[in-house]
């Protein structure tokens, strides 16, 4: 299998942008959350969005996730959530699995090794926007 480098090099170059601190108009994890998330967690993560009323479990408070978790926000188990990919689900299984919708997306584009590195920033960015809505 021959490895492209132009792609990987992309993609890795991105990382930095998805996964790193941002101006509060240009946060790559909000973004990411407004897009994947916010329908049923709501814009601030209370549980509230406009989808939550008909799904058939109750939607977390994403605020309190540290509050829950003796004051440490759980960052790896938010990612695996996320992610969906490692077995761990979120609530009850309506979630949907964005690590293979982001790699879905990203695959016939860039390839399927840097389409890796592409969902593993995107789902990084949005776990630092959730610890960042952390009361």
């Amino acid at each position: 299998m021959r490895v492209h480098s132009k792609p990987i090099a992309a993609a890795l170059a991105a990382l930095p942008l998805l996964a790193g601190a941002a101006t509060a108009q240009d946060d790559p994890g909000k973004a990411e959350y407004m897009n994947a998330c916010a329908a049923c967690h709501g814009a601030n993560g209370v549980g509230d969005g406009p989808l939550a009323e008909l799904m058939t479990v109750p939607m977390p408070n994403l605020t309190q996730l540290s509050a829950a978790n003796d004051g440490a926000f759980p960052m790896l188990s938010v990612i695996q959530v996320i992610d969906g990919r490692t077995g761990i689900r979120g609530h009850g299984y309506p979630m949907p699995v964005w690590g293979d919708r982001f790699k879905a997306e990203a695959t016939a584009e860039i390839g399927e090794y840097a389409a890796e590195l592409m969902v593993r920033g995107r789902v990084l960015s949005i776990a630092y926007f959730v610890e960042s809505l952390q009361q």
